[in-house]
C-alpha cells in the first residue's frame, strides 16, 4: 500500500504594506512566491500581507487598498518583504523609524529573512538591519541613501544584493529579479524558471547586472550584440574569445565591448561567466553527469575553475550545490538555503558580484 506523501510546512512570506505603497511592487511577492509550485504542483510558499495599522492603506496611485492583517503577522514570518512607499517621512528624511513602524518591525522573530524592494531599503537601514553590510536601492536615491547611512556599503549599479539573511533590490522591476532569485535559491532553477514563464518575465538577470542608469536605448538602425549572445549561448562549452564574439556582429573588439556594456550592463567576459554558472546549475540539478563532465559542458574546462566561479557567484561548491538540490527533489520539500554562508562573511561591495573570466 503506498505511503501518504509528506507535506512540507509552507515557508511563510509576510509582505509589509506601508502608507503610500506602490501597488506594482506590493503585488510582486504574491506574483512570484505565491505561484511557486513543487513538481507535485503543491504550493511552496504562503504569502500574507499586513500593515502597521489594519484598514485602508494609501498608495501612490489614485486608489487605496484594504489590508486586514496587522503587525502581529510579522511574528509568523519566515521571510519579510517590504515594498517601496512614497510616504516614508522621517524614515527617508532622517533615517529614523516612526513609532508605529518600529513597533511593527519589533514583532519579527530572530532569524527571519529580510527583503526590501526599491527604496524600502531605507526601512531596513533605519531599523539597523543593514549596518556594516552591502546593499542597494534605486539609483536615483543612492547618493542620498549613502549620506544618510554612511556605515552601509551602497552599490548603486546592481539589480539586487544578496547578503544571506538580508537582501535589497534596486528600483521597481528588480523586485521581480530578487524574488525569482530567492525562489531559485530556495527551490532550484526549474521551479524559478516555471514561475518566470508563467509571469512572462526573464527567468534570470543576475544581481550583478547593472541598473539601467542613463543608458540610451540603441537606435533601431544601430547594430546590436544580440546575435553574438545567441551564438555564444549555443557554444558555451567552447573557449570563446572577444574577437570571435565581435566577428559575429562585424565589429571591432573595442566597439563590440563598448556596445555590449551599453546593452547588457556588464562586460562580455562577465556575461559569459554568468551564463556558464547558469548552465552548470541546470546540469547539476537535472542530470547525473559527473562534476568533471559538467565543468566541460558548461565551458569552465576544469572542476577547479567551475568550483572557483560557483563559489564566487553562489557561495557553495558544485558538489554541495548538487547535494542540496538533488536531496530536495527526492524528498519533495524545500531546500536548505545554499547562501547562508554569506551571512557570516565580512561585508563586501556586492554579495552578488560576478567573477571576471579571462575574456574580461
Amino acid at each position: 500500500m503506498p505511503q501518504p506523501e509528506k507535506t512540507a510546512k509552507l515557508h511563510r512570506v509576510v509582505v509589509l504594506a506601508l502608507p503610500g505603497v506602490i501597488p506594482f511592487e506590493l503585488g510582486i511577492p504574491y506574483r512570484i512566491f505565491g505561484k511557486a509550485r513543487s513538481a507535485a504542483r503543491r504550493p511552496l510558499y504562503e504569502v500574507v500581507t499586513c500593515t502597521p495599522e489594519p484598514g485602508p492603506v494609501s498608495t501612490d496611485a489614485d486608489f487605496p487598498i484594504m489590508v486586514e492583517r496587522g503587525p502581529d503577522a510579522l511574528a509568523e514570518a519566515d521571510t519579510i518583504v517590504v515594498p517601496a512607499s512614497y510616504e516614508l517621512g522621517p524614515v527617508f528624511e532622517e533615517g529614523r523609524l516612526t513609532a508605529p513602524l518600529a513597533a511593527a518591525l519589533a514583532q519579527a522573530r530572530p532569524g527571519v529573512r529580510w527583503v526590501s524592494i526599491c527604496t524600502a531599503s531605507y526601512v531596513l537601514a533605519a531599523a539597523g538591519l543593514l549596518d556594516g553590510r552591502p546593499a542597494t536601492t534605486h539609483w536615483s536615491s543612492a547618493d542620498h541613501f549613502q549620506r544618510l547611512f554612511p556605515s552601509i556599503a551602497v552599490d548603486p549599479d546592481v539589480l539586487f544584493v544578496d547578503d544571506g539573511d538580508v537582501l535589497t533590490s534596486a528600483g521597481v522591476a528588480s523586485g521581480l529579479d530578487l524574488c525569482l532569485h530567492l525562489v531559485r535559491r530556495d527551490h532550484g532553477t526549474a521551479v524559478a524558471n516555471e514561475v518566470a514563464r508563467r509571469s512572462l518575465v526573464p527567468p534570470h538577470r543576475d544581481g550583478g547586472q547593472a541598473q539601467y542608469i542613463r543608458r540610451p536605448v540603441p537606435e533601431p538602425q544601430q547594430a546590436t550584440t544580440t546575435s553574438a549572445r545567441a551564438w555564444a549561448l549555443g557554444r558555451l562549452e567552447r573557449p570563446l574569445t572577444l574577437r570571435e564574439l565581435a566577428a559575429q556582429e562585424a565589429m571591432s573588439v573595442r566597439t563590440f565591448t563598448r556596445r555590449f556594456r551599453e546593452e547588457v550592463g556588464v562586460s562580455p567576459g562577465q556575461w559569459l561567466t554568468q551564463q556558464r554558472v547558469e548552465r552548470a546549475r541546470h546540469l547539476l540539478e537535472d542530470t547525473d553527469l559527473s562534476v568533471d563532465q559538467v565543468a566541460r559542458d558548461a565551458g569552465f574546462g576544469t572542476p577547479a575553475s567551475m568550483r572557483q566561479h560557483m563559489q564566487a557567484a553562489l557561495g557553495v561548491s558544485p558538489t554541495a550545490y548538487r547535494r542540496t538540490f538533488r536531496a530536495s527533489a527526492s524528498e519533495g520539500g524545500p531546500v536548505q538555503n545554499v547562501s547562508t554562508a554569506r551571512a557570516t562573511r565580512p561585508p563586501r561591495a556586492s554579495s552578488t558580484a560576478v567573477a571576471k573570466s579571462s575574456t574580461g
